[in-house]
């Protein structure tokens, strides 16, 4: 074996405790999501540059302890997350960077700070050891073995756990709806839309004020969920089971539904579209899409931890997909034509044309 105190055997060791003690990374993004230090920081817009003991001034009323804030901080800014600054007298200040600013809460109560506190919850964390079992009994869930059911079964059950996923998922889907409207005009065409999974209705909402040519929408999620979406002008939520039916229409629209499924459940949700669709019509699905090969990238890295996630929390055989394999999903289930877009750098624009 290489001598210990070579330059690769130091970098490897380095690199193997910076793993080990990684969980030091998404519990300290949750703390500072649970203490609003974004929101303490950014003051408006101001995103002037404050000490731990400022910050705490703002969301705790003064109380609480600046030193661990400020390590937490410093953790945080290693990751990019803040931008770390020194004032004459070397006091550490904080201002937010791009990636600190998604955790600022918008004029809509949104921000990515939700996604961060659902993906944080206890039950979910029971989970996380578990994940080897996975590999050793596929056919159970770590949740489900952490927790006795499955996890939308618990949130069906829990307005907390619930309410906190539908937060989670609207500080998601708006700013990338955002990014979809900007660069894909596939709705031009369409008159009635489906929205597949559709929640409270937040992107039919958005697709029908970009593209007025869309004159209905149809909300389609479980009744339980639909029971409790906002009226919205020109949308029609509409209780059901994908797995049975899907209502009619000239295009249909779901992001992030076929990613916890199995293959064979994905082609019965997608054989359920084309039945729904006509000649011509299209599915539209925004979906996380693996790269053929594996790299160091950020969106690599996202897209796998994504895949992970998935694995451990909703089904062990769901998975993230390539283009290939969406692509092979859509043929085995009667489309004839398939197009990527991509326009996000998480979520992939894919068409099925029937």
């Amino acid at each position: 074996m290489e001598h210990e105190s070579s330059e690769r055997r130091n970098r490897a060791r380095l690199a193997i405790m910076e793993l080990a003690n990684m969980i030091s990374v998404p519990m300290s993004l949750n703390a500072a999501v649970k203490l609003g230090v974004a929101d303490a920081i950014w003051c408006g817009g101001a995103n002037s540059p404050i000490s731990a003991a400022e910050i705490l001034s703002r969301c705790c009323g003064g109380a609480g302890g600046p030193e661990n804030l400020q390590r937490i901080l410093r953790m945080l800014t290693s990751y990019g997350v803040f931008s770390e600054h020194f004032s004459g007298d070397s006091e550490r200040k904080y201002s937010l960077t791009d990636v600190g600013k998604t955790l600022v809460t918008d004029s809509d109560g949104l921000s990515y700070g939700s996604y961060v506190l659902q993906h944080h919850q206890e039950a979910l964390m029971r989970a996380w050891p578990l994940v080897h079992t996975a590999v050793e009994d596929p056919t159970r869930e770590p949740y489900v073995k952490a927790n006795g059911e499955p996890a939308y079964a618990q949130y069906g059950k829990s307005e907390e756990m619930n309410g906190l996923m539908l937060r989670a998922m609207s500080g998601v889907s708006v700013p990338f709806m955002r990014a979809i409207l900007d660069g894909y005009d596939g709705f031009k065409s369409v008159e009635h839309l489906v929205d597949v999974g559709g929640s409270a209705g937040d992107c039919l909402r958005m697709i029908l004020r970009k593209f007025p040519n869309v004159r209905q929408g149809i909300n389609f999620d479980l009744p339980e969920v639909v029971s409790k979406a906002p009226p919205i002008p020109g949308v029609t939520h509409v209780g059901g089971d994908m797995f049975k039916s899907i209502p009619s229409g000239d295009a249909i629209f779901m992001k992030w539904v076929l990613t916890t499924w199995t293959d064979e459940e994905c082609k019965q949700i997608m054989r359920n579209c084309y039945n729904a669709l006509p000649p011509g019509g299209k599915l539209i699905a925004c979906e996380p899409v693996l790269p053929k090969e594996t790299d160091d990238s950020h969106r690599t890295r996202a897209l796998l931890e994504g895949d992970i996630f998935v694995m451990t929390i909703y089904r062990s055989k769901g998975k993230h997909r390539t283009e290939e394999e969406f692509k092979q999903l859509g043929l085995a289930s009667g489309f004839s034509l398939f197009r990527p877009f991509y326009i996000d750098y998480f979520y992939t624009v894919l068409e099925f044309q029937k």
